[in-house]
């Protein structure tokens, strides 16, 4: 990890999404996305595994009105062996190593907030030299019932570093 002034530069190491697309919007999309892939976690896949909840839950936007909402799987789980969903909207990605500036804050989801997040850290990262790679996205660490003031969410970039 590298800290910069509005943000950390962090190396994720490859591991494994499972993950659905859904139409809606920012709020509408989170919830629609979350119970396809809390059943596959609690079993609802192929060879009947279960594993623990991880966080962050990531949210992407691919579009005005569609998101991409992501668990990641423990460590260790590798993609070749990873048992296939039963539900056919949700699938398995390897996500290869990767830079991701990251800004951490507190507080509820709202899509107003990630969105002035995201618009902040597109700065920071551009004034720092880096590039973004494509579009920010979304990391919540909390269960929807914990205060929002103790709720820690993350808005992140993939990046490239100057050669």
């Amino acid at each position: 990890m590298q800290a910069y002034p509005d943000f950390e530069l962090r190396q994720y190491p490859q591991h494994v999404l499972v993950q659905v697309s859904v139409d809606g919007d920012f709020a509408g999309g989170a919830n629609l996305g979350f119970r396809p892939l809390f059943r596959y976690i609690t079993g609802d896949n192929q060879d009947s595994t279960k594993f623990s909840m991880t966080a962050p839950v990531i949210q992407e936007e691919t579009g005005p009105a569609s998101q991409v909402v992501s668990f990641v799987l423990p460590e260790g789980v590798d993609v070749t062996t990873v048992p296939l969903p039963r539900d056919n909207s949700v699938s398995i990605k390897r996500v290869e190593p990767h830079q991701a500036a990251v800004q951490t804050f507190a507080g509820g989801w709202n899509e107003r907030r990630f969105r002035e997040r995201a618009e902040a850290l597109l700065r920071a990262v551009h004034q720092a030299g880096l590039s973004p790679v494509g579009s920010p996205y979304f990391a919540r660490f909390d269960p929807p019932w914990k205060p929002g003031f103790l709720k820690h969410n993350e808005v992140l970039v993939r990046v490239t570093t100057p050669a």
